[in-house]
């Protein structure tokens, strides 16, 4: 339990420092590359007990990580983009709403039941990502808003899913931080890719601090995520991604409220609550 604690401790706090990179103007892509080269060294250096990257790269998990490291760069930047266009709860939820996506996957793949009590969970889900996106009571909502939490929530799920199936299949005992190491690594080289193309090489001082800042605390929450995934501790999916998403949920959103002064309208309210309510839906009938 204890893994799972620190997981949704860390992982709130990565919306708090997002959405710090754009009171401060860090650049958030530049900031996002540095993150991932930090918690590479993180995982490497102090966690990869003498493996050598030629080592790492025959590893059974080696294509996984290379597809999450893909997703990870995607979806952190939208991330950002969600914490700082439309508020740490709307991102938090559009994020962590996405559990539905893996149970969705156990369904068609691994066959699993899906009950009445389930369904209605996953469509009290996407209810929720909606109403926490809304920031004006009345009037016409611009549905443009709605484009970034949805991208936000389906890349979310889809990391989930990849992460638990992988960890399950490939990744050995004692392997789980070297793992995680090697998305990290992988989202790093992706990232340079991506800056060559656009040729945004000019780095701040406040953009190196912002992305080392981001790196390690993103680091320790896959990382204890993944030790809480594993038999010896939880273990059980269904228990730990509901349990982990919906605390993550409410403790960023306190977090924008007390350090950001955010203001929730009362749909925002009832999105939270519905939140929380399916997320237990979906756990309870798991």
């Amino acid at each position: 339990m204890i893994y799972l604690i620190l997981s949704i401790f860390i992982s709130s706090l990565l919306f708090v420092i997002f959405k710090l990179f754009d009171k401060y103007q860090v650049n958030t892509f530049q900031a996002i590359v540095i993150n991932y080269l930090t918690a590479f060294c993180c995982g490497f250096f102090f966690y990869g007990n003498g493996i050598t990257l030629p080592e790492m790269s025959q590893k059974p998990w080696m294509i996984g990580a290379v597809i999450l490291g893909l997703l990870f760069i995607g979806v952190f930047i939208l991330m950002a983009l969600t914490a700082q266009r439309n508020g740490l709860s709307v991102a938090s939820v559009a994020g962590k709403m996405s559990v539905v996506v893996p149970v969705i996957f156990a369904v068609i793949v691994y066959k699993e039941h899906l009950s009445l009590l389930k369904i209605a969970g996953i469509i009290l889900a996407l209810l929720a990502v909606y109403l926490t996106t809304v920031k004006k009571d009345g009037g016409a909502f611009d549905r443009k808003k709605l484009l970034f939490p949805l991208l936000l929530f389906l890349g979310s799920g889809v990391i989930d899913t990849t992460i638990k199936y992988i960890e399950t299949k490939y990744v050995a005992e004692g392997e789980t931080s070297i793992f995680s190491a090697a998305i990290f690594g992988c989202a790093f080289v992706i990232g340079i890719i991506i800056a060559t193309v656009r040729r945004d090489f000019k780095i701040s001082g406040k953009t190196i601090l912002g992305g080392i800042a981001l790196g390690i605390p993103n680091f320790y929450s896959i990382v204890f995520l993944l030790k809480a995934l594993q038999p010896e501790h939880i273990g059980d999916s269904s228990t730990v991604f509901p349990i982990n998403n919906v605390a993550i949920v409410m403790l960023s959103t306190i977090f924008g409220i007390i350090l950001f002064k955010e203001k929730l309208i009362t749909k925002n309210w009832i999105g939270i609550a519905i939140a929380i309510i399916s997320i237990a839906m979906i756990a309870v009938s798991a």
